[in-house]
């Protein structure tokens, strides 16, 4: 076994794994905020700044970018946030706490290899690297130094995943059967990744999020197109097989003249149907589904009919608060590095998604086949 498998394995062990959903009552702020900058001033950025300086267990000190100008412009001219081009600087400045990242994901591994390097708590914006190997070291050398290091898994804070992840972890709806995600609309085409890398990360991360402990992913298979030429594939489906036998499946799509997002996660006791562009009813909790008579039940009268029975019941759709979700996930990285604990999505969270990706632009290459998750080696699935 390689140093780099061998570091892989180790990041995807609990600790970690499966955080229990903390409860919605305010956290305490602690005696002296958090010290926090924040790096990139491009599409994200701004927004991690807006969140961080209402968030009251935070203090935003700097917003660094190779555009200093830029930064100032976010910021704004009465701003007491300081700007600069230099990230050594803000590293070196024992104010400093944390740090944000929001930059292109190649740049990743460099930023935060070198915050972790330098004492700082991390909070990098998805995927957290390019390689899930790269992301693995990442994992280590925060352990190592007893630092948070945090993936910003944003839908995974919003309300509606939260309580999907309740109910789901909770055996409110049973043993799960089925995961299906639709994520599609009219562009962006990217110009360095495929619409798998785009878009799929989202979903995997929730999938991640959801499952309950025991059910893993173990097999990825992919299928994708470019039908406009666009030298990378801009439709692609997505099936995980989990450990115990259910499939997951996600569709995204750059084409789509229409915005669907759109989430079913079926149950032998309950299905949960998340559509996110509802906001009158979010989640809604079905009280349908399959029921099969087990087998010490049977009689001969049973044996004449069929063995499956259809179960039609109530719908419920639960109230949920609505809150920004990046509000929530600065409140968690906060409390994560107060608290001295594993945010609920940490960096081995951020591995195990790489490691799903990795899996599938293996197996768009190979044609389709199931690709073992965690297996980089195009040569071991032939």
């Amino acid at each position: 076994m390689t140093s780099q498998q061998w570091t892989a394995e180790a990041a995807n062990q609990a600790p970690g794994g499966h955080v229990p959903t903390p409860g919605e009552p305010p956290r305490p702020v602690p005696e002296r905020p958090v010290g926090l900058a924040v790096v990139g001033a491009g599409y994200w950025g701004p927004k991690l700044v807006r969140n961080a300086q209402q968030t009251p267990a935070l203090r935003l000190h700097w917003l660094c970018d190779l555009d200093e100008a830029k930064a100032r412009t976010v910021l704004g001219e009465y701003s007491t946030v300081g700007a600069s081009g230099r990230y050594e600087r803000v590293l070196a400045d024992e104010r400093v706490d944390a740090v944000a990242v929001a930059t292109p994901a190649g740049s990743h591994y460099p930023l935060v290899r070198a915050a972790l390097e330098a004492g700082k708590h991390v909070l990098v914006e998805k995927p957290i690297t390019t390689s899930a190997a790269e992301a693995a070291e990442l994992v280590e050398l925060a352990e190592r130094g007893g630092l948070v290091l945090m993936c910003d898994h944003t839908f995974c804070y919003t309300p509606a995943v939260r309580r999907i992840r309740e109910l789901v972890q909770g055996g409110e709806i049973g043993d799960v059967q089925f995961f299906d995600s639709v994520r599609i609309n009219l562009g962006l085409v990217q110009p360095d990744v495929d619409v798998l890398w785009d878009l799929a990360p989202h979903d995997l991360a929730i999938l991640d999020f959801v499952l309950p402990p025991g059910v893993v992913p173990v097999g990825v298979s992919a299928q994708g197109a470019d039908p406009i030429g666009a030298g990378r594939a801009c439709v692609a489906y997505l099936t995980v097989r989990l450990s115990n036998g259910a499939l997951a499946h996600c569709h995204v799509n750059w084409l789509s003249p229409t915005k669907v997002r759109t989430t079913l996660i079926g149950g032998s006791r309950r299905t949960l149907v998340w559509d996110d562009l509802n906001p009158q009813a979010r989640l809604a909790v079905h009280d349908r589904g399959v029921d099969l008579t087990p087998p010490d039940q049977l009689t001969d009268a049973v044996r004449h009919r069929a063995l499956i029975s259809y179960r039609v019941g109530e719908m419920v759709a639960p109230a949920l608060v609505e809150q920004e979700a990046l509000r929530n996930v600065m409140a968690e990285f906060a409390a994560a590095i107060v608290e001295g604990r594993p945010p609920l999505t940490d960096g081995r969270a951020g591995v195990r998604v790489l490691e799903l990706l990795e899996a599938a632009s293996l197996s768009l290459e190979l044609g389709g086949i199931t690709v073992p998750v965690g297996v980089g080696d195009r040569e071991a699935v032939r």
